[in-house]
């Protein structure tokens, strides 16, 4: 989950939130990339999970992070939760069940978000493994119960834990077990906004089917290839999903807003402390009528904090944040954002996805969405498999790499980077259904080798 933004701002009205998203808009020589992933750590003893507090806890891992690397500590009171590259624009930060996540800095090219992340890994790899700690390469951890995963101690979610329970079943599955890997990439205009939008939210769940891989829980088969994916559509309905209203005639900015008004505010935060306002309206707190806060007026930090507690599969702040897909290996989390900058930033590659999509209906790309955690490419939309509807997406993706022609020191474009995806729509396998096939065969109904196997 995003860091908070700190911006006292004074917000006069409905015209500031249409503006301060519209401030996203760039020239598309200033296009960029950012990649987010998280990974949950564990004790090599034992294969069992990190809590934050200790000599070797999540703590002692940011402060040996903090020591390596000179970033900025980010606290909560006398509370390290997490650390900020202020000249690169990367962070580090915190999961609530000690999830520990790397936010990217904006690149150019996906030689340089892979670059960061390898780079990255060997770090975190340098300070843990003294420490006895390994991270799973897995979209939700495999083996603890939510009652053994730890907490961590941040405001926000303290405040969210008591909420989830109240309005889905799963809420406290996606905080705690669950690690995704996102891209976020930019538009130039509202129409762009709008057509990215509309592409990304019609795919999300071909990467969601191209990305499973959580498919153990409990220490068990969970009967999905992505249980995270599936977590997601009982979490919070009032705030995730496939966002029907932004295929309708008049969708933009503005549409966006009014939909964010709608969604319930989780917290306002003032200073250190986070004000518990479950539930309430951001329309209250716009018009100073808040009930927890009599008085209170938004800001600029409020506005942009509570547009990070929306979650729906395409996510829009002043970029665009692809939300579907497991965490996996490193070579997988590199063909994440190289897949949706090779569809988003060449002009036919991305014409040619709205066409591939822009028949679907809101019921079709609702069951596409509702099927894909169990059978993955196996799902069918209009007669025709995922499977063949990826390759296409696929070799789009390739396309617009190729044009882009960004070489990296040894004259290589960024198509590379696509080989994994490629790989898996030529056998029609995720990763999910071999991680099945071991469990089920040479790992002999146990999920402790993936603490050996499935790591970075």
């Amino acid at each position: 989950m995003a860091r908070d933004v700190t911006d006292a701002t004074t917000i006069e009205g409905r015209d500031d939130l249409v503006a301060w998203l519209e401030k996203g808009n760039k020239s598309p020589d200033r296009f960029r990339v950012g990649t987010e992933h998280e990974k949950v750590p564990f004790y090599k003893a034992g294969n069992v999970p990190v809590p934050y507090a200790g000599p070797r806890g999540v703590r002692a891992l940011l402060e040996g992070m903090q020591g390596l690397l000179g970033w900025e500590p980010i606290m909560e009171g006398e509370t390290i939760i997490g650390l900020l590259d202020v000249t690169g624009g990367g962070a580090i930060s915190l999961e609530p069940g000690g999830q520990f996540e790397l936010s990217g800095a904006p690149v150019q090219t996906i030689h340089q978000t892979c670059s960061e992340l390898n780079a990255h890994l060997a770090q975190i790899k340098e300070i843990a493994e003294p420490l006895g700690i390994g991270f799973l390469s897995l979209g939700m951890s495999p083996k603890w119960t939510r009652a053994e995963t730890p907490v961590m101690p941040k405001g926000r979610y303290r405040i969210m834990s008591a909420y989830m329970p109240k309005v889905g079943s799963y809420g406290l599955d996606m905080m705690f077990r669950t690690a995704t890997v996102q891209a976020n990439l930019d538009f130039s205009s509202e129409a762009d906004m709008v057509r990215k939008l509309r592409v990304g939210v019609a795919l999300q769940p071909v990467a969601t089917a191209l990305y499973a891989n959580s498919p153990f829980t409990d220490g068990k088969l969970n009967g999905f290839l992505s249980m995270r994916s599936e977590i997601w559509r009982d979490t919070d309905n009032a705030r995730a999903g496939m966002l029907p209203f932004a295929f309708e005639d008049g969708m933009g900015f503005e549409r966006y807003v009014d939909y964010a008004l709608d969604v319930p505010m989780y917290f306002v935060k003032r200073g250190d402390v986070y004000h518990d306002v479950t539930g309430a309206s951001f329309r209250d707190l716009l018009a100073g009528r808040l009930p927890q806060m009599p008085g209170e007026r938004a800001t600029i930090s409020d506005w942009a904090n509570h547009l990070s507690t929306i979650f729906p599969e395409v996510r829009l702040k002043r970029y665009l944040e692809m939300r579907g897909c497991d965490v996996g290996g490193n070579r997988m989390i590199c063909s994440m954002p190289a897949l949706f900058v090779g569809l988003y930033y060449h002009q036919p590659s991305l014409d040619a996805a709205w066409d591939l999509v822009k028949g679907w209906s809101a019921a079709e790309r609702q069951t596409l969405r509702d099927d894909v955690p169990r059978l993955a490419l196996d799902a069918q939309i209009r007669g025709r498999s995922l499977r063949e509807v990826a390759r296409e997406v696929v070799a789009l993706a390739r396309a617009g790499l190729a044009a882009r022609r960004r070489l990296d020191s040894q004259g290589r474009d960024e198509t590379r980077f696509l080989e994994p995806l490629e790989r898996i729509v030529e056998t029609g396998r995720v990763n999910a259904q071999d991680l099945v096939d071991r469990f089920n065969g040479p790992w002999g109904g146990s999920v402790e080798p993936a603490f050996d196997e499935a790591v970075y």
